[in-house]
């Protein structure tokens, strides 16, 4: 706790010693459990909040379990308002670029409970990994590290003999107050403040480990990123709204299963121009992921951050994988599948957060509309006449008869990397 600051900080050091046996971490954070009678508000995004149920609700006395624990239908819910609903904690997840804050009001009295994390430098798996962050309890998760939407890739294996150190954090759990008649919602414009504030904090200066490494004992490395894709344009295009950043040494893309170390990212501006602060020392891969273009970039130069070291890396060039013009396309490379058709959700089972919204793909069951729009065969798609919006499914999800397209694709990739790897099957 630190004077005048309305809130405390916490972050944790683990680590594996080499005389001790093997060990596997598949996941770790702090969980926060709010008053039930006090904290009925959850707000993580600004399009993303809302009044929520109670923990009694999904007791088998009002609640209905569905395909999974997590998910639980609202049939007799102390308020009558959420009847009908669907509960399920996965669906207030968010990518690890976005988890800055989120958390709880309580409207009688006027106050707030806010988990910031100014600092993704020590969660896994890069920035578009999702984690949990509030949900129904009231609970608030601060989360350090976690397999979910992953699976075996991002769970930490150590062996025996094997040394590692890691501090994760800290993080910051904020309070704030309202008076009495002020829109109990100002706690949330105010909370959005704090964390733009401690963002600006980082790395903290208070932490007395030697593990957690001050500011002046840091590195940055700048630069500018550019795109040659002589298909597209004869000059130089800018790599605007790329993801930049430093991981430890792998292979091109590994660090989306990089799980035992640290991280470090950031936005190219509109001119292709980033600068990475904050970096702690060691030696580090630069990579890049550009929306609109298909494949990662790597530096081809292990980049080595000393204290107090400034590392200006000039412009940058990252060609594409292609072989030729693009003769048809299905959808947009951008590690994203928001383009596409998602439909709307069975009326039983529904969250009316998400009806009509941006991340309607989180509602739950989409999964079963797909046999239900397509009983007795695949979708098909004519290049040419169909639109991916209106006829190309968000996710691919398992039939009870065999899809030549699973076929095609390697059997053994998640649903996630299948669709990443339309790109590469249909552009050339």
């Amino acid at each position: 706790m630190l004077r005048g600051s309305s809130g405390f900080y916490s972050y944790a050091i683990y680590e594996h010693l080499r005389e001790w046996p093997g060990f596997e971490l598949g996941e770790t954070r702090i969980a926060f459990k709010l008053r039930k009678d006090k904290f009925h508000y959850m707000a993580m995004a600004d399009n993303r909040q809302r009044n929520m149920p109670l923990p009694d609700d999904r007791l088998p006395s009002r609640g209905q379990a569905l395909a999974f624990p997590e998910a639980v239908l609202l049939v007799n819910p102390v308020e009558p308002e959420f009847k009908g609903e669907v509960d399920d904690k996965y669906q207030y997840s968010c990518d690890n670029k976005d988890n800055k804050v989120h958390g709880w009001i309580c409207t009688e009295p006027p106050v707030g409970f806010w988990q910031i994390t100014p600092s993704n430098e020590f969660r896994s798996g890069g920035p578009f990994k999702q984690n949990l962050t509030s949900h129904v309890g009231p609970t608030t998760l601060a989360m350090f590290l976690s397999a979910h939407y992953s699976g075996e890739d991002l769970v930490p294996k150590f062996a025996a003999g094997e040394q590692w150190k890691k501090v994760f954090g800290p993080v910051f759990m904020y309070a704030n107050s309202a008076y009495e008649g002020d829109d109990p919602l100002s706690l949330w414009e105010d909370a959005k403040s704090q964390m733009m504030m401690e963002v600006q904090c980082w790395p903290y200066s208070f932490p007395a480990s030697e593990d957690f490494p001050k500011s002046h004992q840091r590195g940055s490395v700048s630069g500018r990123l550019l795109i040659r894709d002589r298909y597209i344009s004869d000059d130089y295009i800018s790599a605007q709204g790329a993801y930049v950043g430093l991981a430890p040494q792998g292979d091109v893309g590994s660090w989306q299963r990089e799980c035992k170390n640290y991280q470090f990212w950031t936005t190219a501006d509109e001119n292709g121009y980033f600068l990475i602060d904050g970096i702690r020392t060691g030696d580090y891969n630069l990579n890049a992921t550009v929306p609109g273009f298909i494949g990662d970039y790597q530096y081809d130069v292990v980049l080595t951050i000393t204290s107090g070291c400034e590392v200006e890396m000039g412009d940058l060039v990252y060609e594409p994988p292609r072989n030729g013009p693009t003769l048809w396309e299905i959808g947009i490379p951008d590690r994203s599948a928001a383009e596409f058709y998602v439909p709307d959700p069975n009326p039983k089972y529904i969250n009316k957060l998400f009806v009509n919204h941006p991340d309607r793909f989180r509602q739950y069951g989409l999964w079963e509309r797909y046999s239900e729009l397509y009983p007795d065969k695949d979708l098909v798609y004519t290049v040419g006449v169909s639109d991916y919006s209106q006829d190309w499914f968000f996710a691919q999800v398992n039939r009870c008869h065999s899809s030549p397209l699973m076929f095609l694709l390697d059997p053994d990739l998640s649903p996630c990397t299948a669709c990443c790897y339309l790109h590469f099957l249909f552009f050339y």
